[in-house]
């Protein structure tokens, strides 16, 4: 630990411009003192989320220009703090939301970004409900608000943000259908899940038969135009809760158009006369015009997940581990769809 005026020599991982994992460079710079109101933070786990994955291919909605550090989130200590931050966060850990940046041995973050982490979470387990079960909550019951007793869909059930969906559903007493490939479905039947495979071209055929008068809510990641068919399978006063773009995400053209067709269609369908609504969840929402809500509620919903882990309901899904420095390794595994689970960064060894 250190006080403010000292700077620190950091290693980073660059995503030069649209390249293969391996691709990806391992580069080291002088990080400058924090600023007011700023910490450096030490990194002890990054992941990899689907944001980098669409990033590397230059397809997220509103990514930087290349080059630049990817790193959707991070738990990590606090090792300097900058003029005007409480130096008892030093030797703290904490999490926070960086878009991106967080692929990095060290970097600086606003203090009030910062989320506490329970001394009896690990730091790669609570990396992996970061990003992740901030945006299962708060979709779950802000977005959605689905009660108890309900019945709900979950795409691509043992993936990141799915896997923590279904655990937070059962919690609440809601059943769900979760679609995955195969290999999955024994695993999502242990856990209480109906599985339907999504490579079935009757997948949303399927659906309706588990589900004939209709489903409570979809949370829907994939986009295109199958989020029509995820529209349908609602009852009346059901929820489409649309997240992401997958299926658009190797197309090639303006990254921005899958994203603002599917704006279209949802508010088109909200004026329907049918009672259901249909939602594109963005974790940014409201960060530029109310930052101090935006805070509070991502610091008020994680410390929720948090406190879930600690007490045992929420699992934490580790698929792998990697070092920084095969931070192009981790990407590969996590695109290769063949994990459940986060894959997650930690740092390189010290050098002996």
């Amino acid at each position: 630990m250190t006080n403010s005026t000292a700077t620190h020599t950091v290693t980073e991982i660059v995503l030069p411009e649209q390249v293969e994992p391996e691709g990806l460079q391992v580069t080291t710079r002088e990080l400058p003192a924090p600023g007011a109101g700023q910490v450096v933070l030490s990194m002890d786990a990054s992941g990899i989320s689907f944001a980098e994955q669409q990033m590397r291919r230059g397809k997220y909605f509103d990514q930087p220009p290349f080059p630049f550090v990817p790193g959707y989130d991070l738990v990590g200590t606090v090792i300097a703090t900058g003029p005007g931050v409480d130096t008892a966060l030093l030797g703290h850990r904490f999490a926070a939301i960086t878009k991106i940046g967080a692929w990095a041995s060290a970097l600086l973050v606003e203090a009030a970004d910062l989320v506490a982490v329970p001394d009896s979470i690990g730091s790669a387990a609570a990396e992996t409900v970061v990003v992740n079960g901030v945006t299962a909550w708060q979709m779950l019951h802000r977005t959605a608000a689905v009660a108890s007793g309900s019945t709900i869909v979950v795409l691509g059930a043992n993936g990141g943000v799915g896997s923590i969906l279904v655990q937070l559903a059962q919690h609440a007493g809601i059943s769900v259908i979760g679609t995955a490939s195969p290999r999955h479905h024994q695993a999502l039947r242990e856990q209480g899940v109906t599985p339907v495979d999504y490579h079935a071209p009757d997948m949303y055929e399927q659906i309706r038969r588990i589900a004939p008068k209709g489903v409570d809510a979809v949370f829907d990641h994939v986009g295109g135009d199958g989020v029509v068919d995820s529209w349908r399978l609602l009852r009346k006063g059901g929820t489409l809760v649309s997240y992401g773009t997958a299926a658009t995400k190797n197309e090639e053209g303006n990254s921005q158009l899958p994203v603002l067709a599917t704006f279209a269609r949802l508010a088109k369908w909200n004026y329907l006369p049918n009672g259901k609504s249909a939602h594109f969840y963005n974790l940014w929402a409201g960060k530029r015009t109310r930052l101090n809500t935006f805070r509070a509620r991502l610091r008020e919903d994680l410390t929720k997940v948090f406190g879930l882990v600690a007490d045992g309901v929420l699992v934490p899904q580790i698929a792998a581990e990697f070092p920084l420095s095969q931070a192009g390794a981790a990407l590969a595994l996590a695109e290769s769809h063949t994990v459940a689970g986060k894959v997650v960064i930690v740092p390189d060894a010290p050098r002996s």
